[in-house]
């Protein structure tokens, strides 16, 4: 099977390259689940029950997020009923929402998705690695294949994760920084691992944003409020093929698109 995995949805131009491209990536490269991050989909920061029921009907299966995901107050109680939507399993347990799920792909196999977020330079949260270890147990009955969201600033941090999960999970995919890493592999024993994978969003800005605002940020140190920029949008993320039997990746490839919107 053939999973795609998109990074951090930003804004309307995000939510309008996945709309225009999932259905044509589901046709064209044999995709069959697709997770897309989505915490930054409603004007650059957190996400909105509008905005994730989008996302959804044009055929996100499964959307993951990170430390936005409490941006937009009503998507609290969203988060309470659904089995699509996730936040980082390891926030504190009485957090709103849940941290995995199981859904079934359009090939009839069943994909547990597991969505983690980092400790360094993001936040005082619960070990990411015992937070997965202890999904595992409760996953491992339900699903051999099993893609990990690693929602983190520090490279190290997501590549330590992969070499954790290696051999217990079909993939690892960071997400978080807005810039596509190059760094994609099948590791030793059956992980496939990507530091990030980028953005669906305005192609000419920064992480997103309008590059003027951001620019003034950084020469005049001064507090900006930053917008979602406009024109041409990224659609980034990667391919995973998967031995459904085994649950190991025999293959990952970025993707990089520029959709018109």
């Amino acid at each position: 099977m053939r999973v795609l995995f998109l990074g951090d949805v930003v804004g309307k131009p995000g939510r309008r390259a996945v709309v225009e491209s999932v259905p044509h990536l589901l046709a064209t490269a044999g995709a069959d689940f697709v997770i897309a991050n989505c915490e930054n989909a409603s004007g650059g920061v957190g996400v909105d029950p509008r905005a994730a029921s989008e996302l959804l009907k044009a055929g996100v299966d499964v959307l993951t997020s990170g430390n936005h995901i409490w941006a937009k107050r009503d998507i609290v109680e969203y988060l309470r009923d659904s089995d699509v939507l996730l936040r980082p399993l390891n926030f504190v347990p009485a957090s709103p929402g849940r941290g995995f799920t199981v859904k079934r792909s359009r090939s009839g196999v069943d994909v547990a998705v597991v969505n983690l977020i980092g400790r360094v330079f993001m936040g005082n949260y619960d070990c990411p690695f015992r937070a997965v270890d202890a999904a595992l147990e409760t996953l491992r009955p339900r699903a051999r294949v099993v893609v990990v969201d690693m929602h983190g600033e520090a490279t190290s941090e997501k590549v330590a994760m992969g070499w954790y999960l290696d051999g217990r999970v079909s993939a690892v995919i960071g997400s978080h920084t807005h810039v596509q890493t190059a760094d994609e592999r099948i590791l030793p024993r059956g992980t496939a691992y990507l530091s990030d994978a980028g953005m669906c969003g305005p192609r000419d800005s920064v992480i997103g944003v309008k590059r003027e605002l951001v620019l003034d940020r950084f020469l005049t140190q001064m507090p900006t409020r930053f917008e979602v920029a406009t024109g041409p949008a990224l659609l980034q993320g990667a391919l995973v093929d998967v031995d459904e039997g085994s649950g190991r990746a025999t293959a990952i490839q970025r993707i990089q698109q520029t959709v018109d919107v």
